[in-house]
């Protein structure tokens, strides 16, 4: 299994060139994985989620230092001529995740070192998804409020 896993980060090499935080991502994982396989033990494969957690606080946390934020860029990407307004909501939105992605990842090192392999499978197969799908649908939720309500002050 450890070796498939290198190969499918190796696969991801080209991203290094292009973003730090999937440098970050991909060298942690292919450390985390050649120890696994090295030692034949469970617990560096386990902390994979920690790993990836950690590469996206830093792709969207660096975002806030070095604007546009993260979800500002997304949001371009549909809506080129973003609002002031919408630019501090985007902000927010990427210090949301930001935050997801430290307790995320906390809750991922705690189920890997202190909790059985169901725990830890539960949490991050499972669990861990929802909570993602809950943040997506409740900031969707958000934005079409948001999106209203700058349209009434806009007289639209």
């Amino acid at each position: 299994m450890s070796l498939v896993l290198i190969l499918i980060a190796v696969s991801r090499w080209k991203l290094i060139r292009k973003d730090k935080a999937a440098a970050v991502l991909v060298i942690g994982s292919l450390l985390i994985i050649g120890l696994t396989f090295w030692s034949n033990a469970m617990l560096p494969l386990k902390l994979y989620p920690v790993i990836v957690n950690i590469g996206m606080l830093l792709l969207f946390g660096l975002s806030l230092f070095f604007p546009p934020s993260f979800v500002e860029r997304i949001a371009r990407i549909k809506e080129p001529d973003l609002s002031e307004a919408g630019i501090r909501y985007t902000r927010r939105v990427t210090q949301v995740w930001c935050i997801f992605f430290i307790l995320n990842g906390a809750a991922a090192f705690i189920t890997a070192c202190f909790m059985s392999h169901e725990i830890w499978s539960i949490y991050n197969g499972l669990i861990a998804y929802i909570l993602i799908g809950l943040l997506f649908g409740i900031e969707y939720l958000f934005r079409q409020r948001f999106r209203r309500i700058e349209k009434e002050r806009n007289g639209q």
